[in-house]
């Protein structure tokens, strides 16, 4: 433990750190929280599915554009009119839901309050690169990398939770009008600090692709929207499979269990100096995930899918923390908020996928369909890691630089 301690001993971390925590725990719930809140509204799964699919989406397309704002301008400039903007967007969906609104116009709302989430995940990642600067050596950032993870499966061990409980209790517009509360207070006091930020870098990339045409990038890329789909299909799998066994208050607690073992894997996985590359790690790392997904098919009761969320999680987070500390590793400064916004968002549409293709299942064939997109998922990017292998290599000195400039 002593290394995570001596990241967290980085002088002035606290300070960004402690908002954007606070922050962080309404993205961990936006995409549950439009789950919950069109269905009550609707009564259809599918419906919600495809509105949860369609913020996903939006936050994959438009997320890594706010990214690159950030390297470019500076994550403040950034950070205040989005926060403001996603404040109005999911204000609206939340009053169209209370008034039953009409699915399509709750979908294309969704889609909104899902662009305009402030990408605050990203700009901490690139906080701790800048402030340990950025080796890809550098153990200390693992490390950072590893405690980044974690803290995102810490959100998403207390956000479900806390959202199914307000939802349940209340209802989902009380739930996602606090998380619309904290999201607002946590950006704007993360953008005001400006301890770590990195200085504004006005690199233009003038191909249309951009930094997904860098070394590795697009693969990576591919990975993460893989490893969403676990996520998304979760989610709807154990919300309709626990209201079918008529224990939905369930529902939050086996998420948070999935997060929960995550987090602890994540723990592990950051305490262990390993030898290997890391390219061949996170290829293991899926295909071991892509194995342990398969004991989601067999879970027909509370206990049992307790035990198969539990070790689906224990085996992702060291997927994610493998995949970025690749892409630092693989792309320039100049473009690192986006390149991390680019998994961020790649993991948003993978929950997008994964919960419209589950929603569509559990309508049309019953709650324990939903549970079979994971291992077909990552089972078949698995085999596309191991194939793109040498795309994952880190290239020496001053390469992604002139790749930058190549694909300009």
């Amino acid at each position: 433990m002593k290394s995570y301690l001596a990241v967290l001993g980085t002088p002035g971390a606290w300070r960004f750190l402690a908002p954007a925590l606070v922050a962080r725990l309404p993205y961990a719930m936006l995409q549950l929280g439009i789950l919950l809140l069109v269905e009550w509204s609707t009564g259809s799964y599918g419906a919600a599915g495809i509105a949860s699919a369609a913020a996903a989406v939006a936050q994959a397309l438009i997320g890594p554009q706010t990214g690159r704002l950030a390297d470019r301008y500076g994550q403040a400039r950034v950070l205040v009119p989005q926060v403001l903007a996603h404040a109005a967007a999911l204000g609206g969906l939340l009053a169209l839901a209370a008034a039953h609104a009409p699915g399509a116009l709750l979908v294309a709302v969704a889609a909104l309050a899902g662009g305009s989430m402030p990408q605050v995940g990203s700009m901490v990642r690139t906080r701790w690169a800048h402030v340990l600067g950025g080796s890809e050596g550098s153990a200390k950032l693992g490390t950072a990398f590893a405690l980044e993870s974690i803290t995102d499966e810490l959100t998403f061990t207390v956000a479900p939770v806390l959202l199914v409980a307000l939802s349940t209790g209340f209802s989902p517009v009380w739930a996602l009008l606090a998380a619309l509360v904290m999201v607002v207070a946590g950006t704007l006091a993360f953008a005001a600090v400006r301890r770590g930020a990195p200085e504004p870098m006005p690199v233009r990339v003038r191909s249309r692709h951009g930094v997904l045409r860098l070394r590795g990038v697009a693969v990576l890329a591919t990975a993460f929207v893989a490893l969403g789909t676990v996520f998304g299909s979760l989610q709807v799998g154990i919300t309709s499979t626990t209201a079918a066994l008529g224990q939905a208050g369930a529902a939050g607690p086996v998420y948070g269990t999935f997060s929960a073992a995550s987090m602890v894997g994540g723990i592990l996985y950051g305490l262990i100096r390993w030898k290997g590359g890391a390219a061949h790690r996170l290829a293991a790392a899926v295909g071991l995930l892509s194995a342990a997904t398969i004991a989601l098919t067999f879970a027909g009761s509370v206990p049992v899918l307790y035990g198969a969320a539990a070790l689906a999680g224990f085996v992702i987070a060291p997927a994610v923390i493998t995949g970025y500390t690749l892409v630092e590793q693989l792309v320039p400064a100049e473009v690192r908020t986006e390149a991390f916004t680019w998994l961020n968002g790649a993991i948003g549409l993978g929950i997008a996928t994964g919960a419209a293709v589950a929603g569509q299942l559990v309508d049309r064939f019953g709650t324990g369909f939903a549970f079979l997109v994971p291992p077909v998922t990552t089972g078949l990017t698995a085999l596309l890691l191991l194939a793109f292998l040498p795309r994952l290599a880190p290239a020496g000195g001053a390469a992604p630089a002139r790749e930058l400039v190549a694909a300009s």
